[in-house]
């Protein structure tokens, strides 16, 4: 709202029209007059958890940095601080009391190199160099190229819920090496990167170093 004279964006979990929750019905048609409302999901797709943390990894990428206000040891705003960092963006945290359980994560942030963050100013002061860049000249007219929007309609890529209790089946609290994990599953190393992927978003397994992963 704070943003809508300017150009506000929604990454919404769910299809276009599908206004989440109800009460929001008034924002979401001022987004779409004033801003934008972004989804990669079928029109008519209900909102449902699994989709959030997905939904987390759009808003990342098209924002030239993510910040961080507070984060539990184990919230999903690190699995989006990551996808940030993966992406090339800046991860930004506010630092809180050591205390306070609901900080640990974006504490670990900084302590593991993300920009200390205690108000706007540090995120506009960071980003300015990106933000004050000149434009790149325009293309000519005549020169602009025939979109074929047909052509590139966005596919939205579709898990295999079975598929997902496979690998799951497959898993502990124990870790166990994800090269194991595409032996025992007789899949591709994509598609287990995939599946697994879609698995951490979703909060169920978690990922270690040395390439081991584990039921959460």
């Amino acid at each position: 709202m704070g943003a809508l004279e300017t150009g506000s964006i929604a990454v919404v979990a769910g299809g276009l029209d599908v206004v989440y929750p109800e009460e929001n019905r008034g924002l979401h048609e001022a987004l779409a007059r004033h801003g934008a409302i972004v989804a990669e999901l079928p029109l008519g797709t209900e909102p449902q958890a699994r989709h959030f943390p997905r939904r987390n990894r759009i808003i990342s990428g098209m924002g030239l940095g993510v910040v961080v206000v507070e984060a539990a040891a184990r919230s999903g705003s690190l699995i989006t601080a990551r996808l940030a960092l993966e992406q090339g963006r800046d991860v930004f945290a506010v630092p809180g009391s050591p205390l306070d359980p609901r900080c640990r994560g974006s504490n670990d942030l900084l302590r593991h190199g993300a920009i200390l963050t205690e108000g706007a100013e540090d995120v506009l002061s960071h980003l300015e160099p990106q933000v004050s860049r000149p434009a790149p000249p325009s293309r000519p007219p005549s020169a602009a190229p025939v979109t074929d929007w047909a052509v590139l309609a966005p596919t939205v890529p579709q898990t295999d819920d079975g598929l997902l209790d496979v690998i799951l089946e497959k898993l502990d609290r124990s870790p166990v090496a994800v090269d194991e994990l595409i032996r025992q599953c007789h899949l591709s190393a994509a598609a287990v990167a995939t599946l697994l992927l879609e698995l951490e978003l979703a909060g169920r397994v978690e990922c270690h170093p040395g390439n081991l992963v584990s039921l959460r």
